[in-house]
């Protein structure tokens, strides 16, 4: 456990509860079959299963709510219960959309939580060092998101693929998940887009929109987002070379 959450437990006798939802309600269109991305194997382990096992050994995480699609909610609970995933409080339906998923999951949380963990199962290769960093800077800015600073030249285009910018790759970050956020935030946020007919792909921009700050934490380029088939191949590889450094 952190510094902070040290020395709030120290204060106050309690740890904060917080919630980690989980978004693996996706189709994985992008797939060559018909099994969902959330079930494909990274490492002979299932993506649901890797990002769902990251937030279970974050000492931070006091419960887990998995949204998924309505087919697979029986299937998600009883894999995670057969892998020892006990944080898991609830196994949601998704929506049509992944803002009205993680809507779903949040409310669905605890009406006890202070902070909610917003994350992409497809990030399998979380890990509960980069949970509990994103969380320490939520607990100190209100809300953060795990992220990598950009690295590559970035051209802004005009929509039919012309350059019309280059952008000054100084300040530019590609931003991952989980995105963490106060409870009363996120819950003002996801509302006011209900209300105002937004839709995001980001939970981070709900927030941005109200004028609330959302502070970044560098977790580097591992925490990638398995997408293609092909990111399997790297995502195993990253794995390998994670096993190789320890």
């Amino acid at each position: 456990m952190g510094k902070l959450s040290s020395l709030i437990r120290a204060v106050t006798g309690k740890k904060r509860f917080t919630s980690a939802i989980i978004l693996a309600a996706g189709s994985g269109r992008r797939f060559s079959d018909d099994r969902a991305k959330q079930f494909e194997l990274v490492g002979g382990e299932s993506v649901l299963v890797r990002s769902a096992r990251a937030f279970e050994e974050c000492e931070l995480i006091s419960e887990i709510i998995v949204v998924t699609r309505e087919a697979d909610i029986d299937g998600c609970r009883n894999i995670l219960a057969q892998k020892g995933i006990t944080k898991v409080t609830r196994v949601v339906a998704g929506g049509d959309t992944r803002q009205q998923s993680a809507k779903n999951g949040f409310d669905a949380v605890n009406p006890e939580s202070e902070f909610v963990a917003i994350h992409d199962a497809a990030r399998c290769l979380v890990t509960p060092e980069m949970i509990e960093a994103a969380m320490e800077s939520a607990f100190v800015h209100g809300a953060a998101a795990c992220a990598a600073k950009a690295t590559d030249t970035i051209k802004k285009t005009d929509g039919a693929d012309n350059i019309t910018e280059t952008v000054d790759r100084e300040n530019c970050w590609l931003v991952q998940t989980p995105q963490i956020f106060m409870a009363d935030m996120y819950r003002a946020a996801a509302y006011m887009a209900v209300k105002d007919k937004i839709d995001a792909t980001d939970d981070c921009a709900l927030c941005e929109r109200l004028g609330f700050k959302v502070k970044l934490v560098d977790c580097g380029k591992t925490n990638m987002k398995i997408t293609y088939p092909e990111d399997i191949i790297i995502a195993e590889a990253i794995l390998r070379y994670r096993e190789a450094v320890k």
